[in-house]
Formats: structure tokens, C-alpha cells, sequence
């Protein structure tokens, strides 16, 4: 991914990105109150902004698609899904004008957001960012369609996969190197658990990219994990922080952000929903490939690899996907032998550490767990987390019991 030609002008020495989520979107008033931010940032600056779909609109017309074919084709779900951002960036332009803005609305592929050409999953390989280039030059803001791009090959619509906005944002931020990247949501900052399941959860004020990376992997979804990745390649500052809020001081993301002396617990995330998958017999890289080539044969998206264990040839696995992705292989596997679905009931639960694991952790988890009667599946420890995995109903109770163990 290169830089836009140009963007080393004075002209863009002070760009923001602001990537709204769906949430902060959800109906008309948030809309307008969204673009009334937009339009006080962009008087201190050239601003671009990234829409995510409004609310539930992309859980929507996944349904929708879900109810005249079993089995949507990928291309097909692309064209459909790529409406909502649309719906979106329209609003978000009509909005600003209406407040006196100069504003423009981009889809992706008008934009020059390249990809490949791996449908519903598709990965960012360049920006040539022209027209926005000279929107900005212009004076105007920018408003474009987060989680979407096009071939260069196929001159397909392609999407990201979900919280492909964040990736996107990310993208735009580093083709134009852009001052900061903030990703504005519901919540004032990256907490140290999910809010809907620990009411006790408290924000954190700065963390360095590989400690987000640990949190977005295990399940953290304030930020999609290849949005920080990308981040954390091109060195892109992020703020995470509420939409309304300009004064929030929310959570700053960089490098080396967060670095501390002592092993502390940092965050604890999770997965909601794990498959446990047999796959076929032989070596582990012959029996992951031919898993993921089934996949792809079958137009379904590979899902994220949390564990692997082996023994005398007997392969197992540990993965999570949305869900619509984890309900087709379900249905996939269904009537094989193997690879098949043989634990689909799970879920993951994981302390993140600053620092590392300290030596004591792991034990101090299994020690709660057992208080509340919860024996985990399997324990996975890591360089900077520990991870169990548990029966789904036990995660509420896992989660609130093992919060009180982050200082």
C-alpha cells in the first residue's frame, strides 16, 4: 500500500480520519448529531470520514439473503451488503450540506480502495485514492463507504468481512499519513471487558499496539484485529473514544504507549461462540490445508484459528467466525466424517496481560473458575494471555468472576 501521490503537501500535514461505527448511526438524530462533530473538527482541518452501516443493517440483510437461498452466493452477498455503508455516507453528506458543509460521498471502489478478489473476506492491496485527493484539495470533506473496495482484476465489488470499516479507515489514515485515526463508538474508551456482560469495567487510557492486537484476537470488539495489524505495520496513531463526546479523553493507541515494569492483567475478552472441529488424518499443515480448501470449494469464509491439538495423527481444532460463517460450516460438516464439527457449544475467555503472563495467573483463573464450579475445556497460555475455553451458558458467570482479578 503505498501513499497517494501528493499527501506529503503542507496541505494534509494536519488530516484527521474519523471512522464512525454502526451503532453511532443507527437512526436519523444520531446521524445528525455524528455529522454536527464532523463539521466542528473540519474547521481545524481536512477531515475524511468512514461510515460503517447504520445500526443492525448489515445483520439485516444477512437475513435477508439467509431467506430466498440456504446458501448465498459470496459475489451475490457483496452486492447487497455494500448498500448499507452507501445508505450511510449518503445521509452523512446530505447532513453536513444541510449544515452549511462542503462535503462529498465516495463508495470504496470509487475512492480507489483495492483488493483482492476473495469475496465477503476481501483484503485491502492498495489505495489510489485520486478523486479524494482532490475532493480535499478542494476544501470539501470527505465521507466514504467503510468496509468495501473493488478488484483491480475482476472490477468486482468486494467487502471486508465485519468491522471491515475499521480496516479501512486505518488504510485511508496511512495512504495519506494521516495525523490520527480516531474510531469513534458507543463507548468512552477500550475498557477492560465487555460492558453488556461486566458492569464493573473501567477504561483504559493508552495501550500499545501489541497489547490491542492480543485483546482484538481474543475477542475484544472495539477494533477489528487486521485494522491494528495494519496500524501497527504503517505506525498509525489511534484514538479510541465516543461519538458525541469531543472532550472524552478515551484511548490512546501507539507505539510503546503502555509499557510497564511489573506483570499486570490488563483486559479480559471473548469469544461468544467456538466450534471444535476433527479434521482429517496426517501431519497438521496437511489436515489444516485440506480443511480450508474445503472451505473455499464450498464458498465459505476460513474462520479465525484460536488452538490446535494433535495426537497420533488425530487433529483438532479450535475456531471462531461470525456467525453466519460458523453456521454454515455447521451445516457443512454436517453429514462428513471428517473434518467435522465435534464440540460446537464453546466459548473462549481471556485475560490479557501488559508486560506478560505473570507466573501465578493461570493458576489464580482455575482457582476462581472452580470456586463458581466451571472446570474449563482446555487451558491455552500464552506469551501475553492465559485462555480458557468453557461451555457457552458459563461464560456470563466466568467473565464477572474473573473481572475482579485485573488491578
Amino acid at each position: 500500500m503505498s501513499k497517494t501521490n501528493g499527501t506529503s503537501d503542507v496541505l494534509f500535514e494536519n488530516l484527521v480520519v474519523q471512522k464512525f461505527g454502526g451503532a453511532t448511526l443507527a437512526d436519523p438524530r444520531l446521524v445528525r448529531a455524528a455529522a454536527e462533530r464532523v463539521y466542528d473538527q473540519s474547521k481545524k482541518g481536512p477531515l475524511i470520514v468512514v461510515v460503517s452501516a447504520m445500526g443492525t443493517t448489515t445483520n439485516s440483510l444477512i437475513e435477508l439473503a439467509t431467506q430466498v437461498s440456504r446458501r448465498p452466493a459470496r459475489r451475490e452477498l457483496d452486492m447487497l451488503l455494500s448498500v448499507g455503508e452507501r445508505i450511510s455516507m449518503s445521509l452523512m453528506s446530505m447532513a453536513l450540506q444541510d449544515l452549511g458543509a462542503s462535503a462529498i460521498s465516495f463508495t470504496g471502489s470509487q475512492a480507489g480502495i483495492l483488493t483482492d478478489d476473495d469475496h465477503f473476506n476481501a483484503k485491502i492491496i492498495d489505495v489510489k485514492a485520486h478523486r479524494v485527493q482532490d475532493a480535499l484539495k478542494a476544501g470539501k470533506i470527505v465521507i466514504l463507504a467503510g468496509f468495501q473496495g473493488v478488484s483491480p482484476v475482476t472490477k468486482e465489488i468486494t467487502t471486508l468481512g465485519r468491522g471491515g470499516s475499521d480496516v479501512t479507515a486505518v488504510a485511508l489514515a496511512a495512504a495519506f499519513g494521516a495525523k490520527r485515526c480516531e474510531i469513534l463508538k458507543e463507548v468512552p474508551a477500550i475498557l477492560t471487558g465487555d460492558p453488556r456482560v461486566i458492569p464493573e469495567t473501567r477504561p483504559l487510557s493508552a495501550l500499545d499496539y501489541e497489547e490491542l492486537l492480543e485483546m482484538t484476537f481474543w475477542g475484544a470488539k472495539v477494533l477489528h484485529h487486521r485494522s491494528v495489524e495494519l496500524a501497527r505495520a504503517r505506525q498509525v496513531n489511534l484514538y479510541i473514544g465516543p461519538a458525541i463526546d469531543e472532550d472524552a479523553p478515551g484511548t490512546l493507541v501507539e507505539k510503546g504507549a503502555a509499557v510497564f515494569e511489573t506483570l499486570r492483567p490488563l483486559s479480559l475478552n471473548s469469544h461468544e461462540s467456538v466450534l471444535e472441529i476433527e479434521l482429517l488424518e496426517g501431519s497438521p499443515d496437511e489436515s489444516l490445508k485440506a480443511f480450508r480448501d474445503e472451505l473455499t470449494q464450498l464458498q465459505i469464509a476460513a474462520p479465525q484459528l484460536l488452538s490446535w491439538s494433535g495426537k497420533s495423527g488425530h487433529n483438532r481444532i479450535l475456531v471462531t467466525a461470525p456467525q453466519e460463517t460458523l453456521k454454515a460450516i455447521r451445516e457443512a460438516m454436517s453429514k462428513a466424517s471428517a473434518p467435522r464439527v465435534v464440540g460446537g457449544d464453546l466459548c473462549s475467555v481471556t485475560m490479557t496481560c501488559s508486560g506478560g503472563v505473570g507466573t501465578e495467573l493461570s493458576t489464580q483463573i482455575l482457582e476462581v473458575l472452580k470456586g463458581k464450579g466451571i472446570i474449563p475445556k482446555e487451558l491455552r497460555i500464552g506469551p501475553c494471555s492465559v485462555s480458557v475455553f468453557l461451555e457457552s451458558a458459563q461464560r456470563t458467570e466466568a467473565l464477572r468472576s474473573l473481572h475482579p482479578l485485573i488491578p
